[in-house]
């Protein structure tokens, strides 16, 4: 049976349809809309997407995305920022939808996911032990733990309340203005601030 389409259509319904929240007919929509688009816009958004790896790398004191060949990433690196404070993400998004509050100035530390058995990840495959390290060699007063309010973003602040316990640190929680289940990545900003000037001890 002819295949109905080009091969380098059907490659790309494939390649879209593989992103997360995209199913196969979004991936369709979005393969006809670059098609029918101006050939220039499909060549910026495939020069932007061989960048993201090329011109990006991770911060080797927080472990958030930053720019290529810089020594750390700018929020670390500004001088402005309070070090006595410390907030603790799941992902690089968190720490997008955090900042868009404005309620926050201390530093961050990126996790890099949850602890989530079902998926086989431990608190090994976390930057838990590099979060410790920087606690003992660092003078933070407060480690605010901003996991997702989900199964495995409360199995994670449970399990760095256990381990950050013996350090002479101040550890809260993020307060329940958020809701139970969702994404920091969702929250509006206006969610997010009262949930940080609510935070209780964890």
């Amino acid at each position: 049976m002819a295949e109905t389409m080009p091969r380098s259509v059907q490659r790309l319904m494939e390649a879209l349809a593989r992103l997360p929240g995209i199913g196969p007919k979004t991936a369709s929509r979005l393969t006809y809309h670059l098609l029918r688009s101006p050939e220039q816009e499909a060549e910026e958004l495939g020069q932007a997407m061989l960048a993201l790896h090329r011109e990006t790398g991770e911060c080797p004191v927080c472990f958030n995305i930053m720019q290529a060949g810089l020594p750390m990433c700018n929020l670390c690196s500004d001088p402005a920022r309070s070090d006595r404070l410390l907030c603790v993400v799941e992902d690089a998004l968190d720490v997008l939808a955090i900042e868009r509050t404005g309620a926050f100035t201390g530093r961050y530390h990126v996790l890099q996911g949850a602890i989530s058995p079902v998926e086989g990840v431990g608190p090994e495959d976390l930057k838990i032990e590099e979060l410790a390290k920087r606690l003992s060699a660092a003078e933070f007063e407060e480690v605010v733990v901003a996991t997702n309010p989900t199964l495995e973003g409360e199995a994670t602040a449970m399990y760095l309340k256990r381990r950050l316990q013996e350090l002479p640190v101040r550890v809260t929680r993020l307060a329940r203005g958020l809701p139970s289940g969702g994404d920091l990545e969702y929250a509006d900003a206006h969610t997010l601030a009262r949930a940080l000037e609510g935070r209780a001890e964890l």
